[in-house]
């Protein structure tokens, strides 16, 4: 694609070119990912290795027992893999009402009853195994080295982790492992985690036997015991990563693969079958007709999600279903150019996450991300290994009569989950690995900067820097201070009820991206990493 280099944006970062290249949200990780890749490791070394210390640089965002996803291109075909918990065998309605009330619609938001089998840890096990060239122990170093030498909190994890200060510093573990003045760290100041590399130096050790069957198994489900919760020795060892095939939609050309239900990467799906009906590039990038267009597409698309996503064994339609080019056709006919509205969900039945990507010049490219979910997760962390357990169990419903039925909270099964990977693709050809994080805001920022990219020719640098919006519920939407106020004006006149926001982490997410330039020997990749956290793109 012919990519446009000249920015209007106010960043003065530029794409970074190269042949073998790791793009993480923190410095420290995408060096542990390309000093993989110097050593003669793969795409997936260098991730693997990323994503473990990125459970120790960000922890505010991720850890040791978050969940995980990816999607990566061997260099022949596409993989997706699943590496999501189930549900405890005790969890039912009942166990809830039982301990929090009949009223309690879902689990509770925090604490030892939010949180599932981790995932991560099998997720970098099962890559390493079946495509990895390195040993696994040693993708596991830089993040070792990094949890006992220390690091200096950078300015954005520093904010979000003073945040969550007063409502976690009460749950067990969490002071211990993150207070270690009895407060946040400021910012520069030293951070090490020597529970965290204890922890890391077992996995390496087993394979993650230590983490599932072994002696961090064994001092999880203790503390989770201490602490009243139902997670044991048997959920953890029957827990299994799940290699999955992507659900895709094609788009302008191109194909957007994303990891199927129970996430909710669906919903990026939809809403970009929703905007094909549109002429996207006759309109203004920034202005508020492409923007509107964008939302309302957005908003039905949740719409949908949030009604049947689930699941699949549970839900009431299939993937496929949902993705009919005559349903979404119809759902298109909704929209009015000139008048937000509030949609409900329709009928398609006929009759606090860290992303990163890395790639290497023999064509291997990796999406990945992994999850504690809210800043931090539950607030547990099972202090002797550091491990800072994820809420996912807050995505269930314990409500029999609610809205998601399909969601309803059951044994060993999976929640409705936020971080979804994404893949590009043309001509059944990779293009671009890519994944931008924050809640929901990550089906709308693959959206958004998609679009950017296909129907307006901005290279992937110039769609992470333009301003982006965020849809919550009903007509409100966020978007950031840099949106043209000509724009703004113009959402506001169609009914968007629009608050603009400074905190562009908080609120707007951040992305990394790498896109395939041609033959990766001699063309490489282009790659992008988001001004919004402290990311960086490194490569050679």
């Amino acid at each position: 694609m012919p990519f446009s280099y000249t920015s209007p944006y106010s960043s003065t970062r530029l794409p970074v070119f190269a042949r073998n290249l790791c793009s993480t949200s923190h410095p420290l990780a995408a060096q542990a990912g390309l000093r993989m890749l110097q050593q003669g490791g793969n795409a997936v070394d260098a991730a693997v290795a990323a994503a473990a210390a990125m459970a120790v640089c960000e922890p505010v965002s991720n850890g040791l027992g978050s969940d995980a996803f990816c999607i990566l291109w061997d260099g022949q075909a596409l993989h997706g893999l699943n590496a999501s918990g189930r549900a405890p065998q005790a969890w039912t309605p009942e166990y809830f009402h039982r301990r929090y009330g009949t009223g309690a619609a879902t689990p509770p938001r925090r604490g030892i009853d939010s949180v599932t089998v981790p995932g991560a840890v099998s997720a970098w096990v099962a890559l390493s195994e079946r495509f990895g060239k390195l040993p696994f122990a040693d993708l596991m170093a830089p993040a070792i080295e990094i949890a006992e030498r220390g690091y200096l909190v950078p300015v954005v994890v520093q904010q979000k982790w003073a945040a969550a200060v007063p409502e976690l510093q009460s749950q067990p573990g969490f002071a211990q492992s993150f207070m270690p003045w009895g407060r946040a760290p400021q910012v520069g100041e030293l951070f090490r985690f020597p529970a965290a590399a204890r922890a890391l130096r077992a996995i390496g050790a087993t394979r993650g036997e230590a983490f599932y069957t072994g002696e961090i198994a064994q001092a999880m489900a203790a503390f989770a015991q201490a602490q009243g919760g139902s997670l044991g020795l048997a959920d953890l060892a029957a827990h299994r990563p799940e290699w999955v095939a992507p659900i895709a939609r094609n788009y302008r050309g191109y194909t957007l693969h994303e990891i199927p239900p129970s996430g909710q990467g669906i919903a990026a799906l939809i809403a970009l079958g929703i905007l094909e009906q549109f002429d996207l590039a006759g309109l203004p990038v920034d202005g508020p007709e492409a923007q509107h267009l964008q939302i309302e597409a957005v908003k039905l698309a949740f719409a949908d999600v949030y009604r049947y996503v689930a699941e699949p064994s549970w839900m009431e339609v299939t993937p496929a279903q949902m993705l009919d080019d005559s349903y979404l056709a119809s759902r298109a006919r909704l929209i009015r150019m000139n008048q937000a509205q509030d949609f409900g969900a329709g009928n398609p039945v006929r009759g606090g996450t860290i992303y990163l990507t890395a790639a290497d010049e023999s064509g291997m490219m990796v999406s990945f991300i992994q999850s504690n979910y809210q800043g931090f997760g539950s607030g547990c962390v099972e202090p002797n290994f550091g491990i800072s357990l994820q809420n996912r169990g807050f995505g269930f419903s314990t409500d029999p009569a609610g809205a998601n039925r399909a969601n309803l909270v059951a044994p060993g099964k999976r929640p409705f989950h936020t971080i979804i990977p994404a893949f590009l693709t043309r001509d059944g050809q990779p293009v671009m690995s890519f994944g931008v994080m924050g809640a929901n805001m990550q089906p709308q920022g693959h959206l958004q900067t998609l679009v950017r990219m296909i129907d307006h020719g901005q290279n992937p640098q110039m769609a992470c820097d333009a301003p982006r919006w965020r849809f919550n519920a009903g007509l409100s939407i966020n978007v950031e201070a840099s949106m043209p106020a000509a724009t703004v004006q113009g959402l506001q006149a169609r009914g968007h009820r629009t608050e603009v926001l400074q905190d562009s982490y908080q609120d707007f997410g951040a992305g990394q991206f790498i896109w395939r330039m041609g033959d990766p020997q001699v063309h490489g990749y282009l790659a992008a990493s988001d001004a919004r956290r402290d990311g960086l793109a490194a490569g050679f």
